[in-house]
């Protein structure tokens, strides 16, 4: 399949959904340091200023569904594509640098503003090109409050989609899925993200097959396409979290339970 769009109107409506209890996890927001916050509170207001629609992706979404914190010194935004130059100027005017200079990037997704140490990622595609940001990403966001903004959040399902391709030498983020997906249990739209995927649906098989070998016991409500495909998910008797598999994959506290909350190393 190929880059999907959408077109849109002008404007997009931005309402509570049914999965605003996802993002029940705020304590994360505590351990920004207030030097960054001023930063990213300053980016914050200069998104509100242009009317464009925006929401929290990254560390900071992965985080607000999970409790899973890391401190990467950068806060990511998805915005529409037709919205990017509009934010990019008024990041400009504010004071903040394009990160090129420092760090050359590619730029058919991302545009990485910067101030002092932290950065500003503005996004609007994912990395591969297999998609864009569209008007239904933010139909579907829910909302958390971080110190006093309401933001709103990519929605769940949008950022397992993006984080199963992320699957590199360098770097792999199925251990953020896997903890999405166990944070979250039985409140995932498996069939919107089944509509999504299209003809890439073996990528989510093959991460639920690590999935259900971590996790025997966990009962997902799974559309027939994946059911039929992990006939070992759910099954009776069998532990919700095998500890042992979840040392041999890394024996530091990656894996987050309802039990014991972990947080990894920054």
């Amino acid at each position: 399949m190929g880059l999907q769009t959408v077109s849109t109107e002008e404007s997009i409506a931005l309402p509570a959904r049914p999965n605003q209890s996802r993002v029940r996890h705020i304590e994360w927001t505590k351990r920004i340091p207030d030097e960054e916050w001023t930063i990213y509170h300053g980016a914050i207001n200069v998104l509100r200023s242009t009317g464009r629609p925006f929401m929290l992706a990254g560390a900071f979404s992965l985080a607000s569904y999970t409790g899973l914190w890391r401190n990467t010194k950068d806060l990511d935004f998805y915005v529409l594509p037709r919205d990017r130059d509009a934010i990019v100027e008024v990041l400009t005017r504010a004071g903040f640098t394009d990160y090129y200079g420092t760090l050359p990037y590619v730029r058919h997704w991302i545009y990485r503003a910067h101030k002092g140490d932290c950065i500003v990622d503005i996004i609007w595609a994912m990395a591969n090109q297999r998609a864009q940001v569209d008007a239904e990403w933010f139909e579907r966001a829910p909302q958390i409050q971080v110190r006093g903004e309401m933001l709103h959040v990519v929605p769940a399902e949008e950022l397992l989609w993006c984080k199963l391709y992320v699957l590199q030498k360098e770097r792999c983020d199925w251990g953020d899925v896997i903890n999405l997906i166990h944070s979250l249990g039985g409140d995932l739209d498996w069939e919107h993200l089944v509509a999504r995927l299209g003809d890439d649906l073996p990528l989510l098989s093959a991460l639920l097959n690590v999935y259900c070998w971590l996790c025997p016991g966990t009962v997902l409500e799974l559309p027939p396409r994946l059911r039929d495909v992990l006939p070992h998910c759910g099954a009776p008797g069998a532990p919700q979290l095998d500890k042992q598999h979840v040392d041999w994959l890394d024996s530091r506290p990656w894996f987050i339970t309802p039990e014991k909350k972990q947080e990894t190393p920054e």
